[in-house]
């Protein structure tokens, strides 16, 4: 699916270049982002990932909001627009978690 949405993202501020591959509509479900190593966008997806790895309680609530808004919105776009705020609110939490466990920069996979 072409747009801006697939070829830039704002992180920390930042536009940061990043491609995301998406299914054909009707296909499977998946898509695929693509970072760069040093860019703001990487740091965050790292820090997404670990933070939801460490922390069960949040794991299990990003897992159930994404399912419901799933199911309730099957467009793309406005998918990722309803889903932008609450991603900023799950980053405040996983900025808080690395700064209290002193969690310095990305972890490998």
């Amino acid at each position: 699916m072409p747009g801006t949405w697939n070829r830039i993202e704002v992180s920390g501020g930042q536009r940061c270049r990043q491609l995301v591959f998406a299914p054909p509509v009707g296909a499977r479900s998946w898509n695929v982002h693509l970072r760069e190593g040093a860019g703001a966008n990487a740091r965050f997806a790292l820090l997404f990932r670990d933070f939801l790895r460490a922390d069960e309680g949040a794991r299990r609530a990003w897992g159930a909001f994404k399912q419901r808004l799933a199911l309730s919105v099957p467009d793309l776009a406005d998918y990722g627009q309803i889903k932008a705020p609450a991603t900023e609110v799950l980053m405040a939490a996983a900025e808080r978690w690395a700064a209290a466990t002193g969690r310095r920069g990305p972890a490998a996979a």
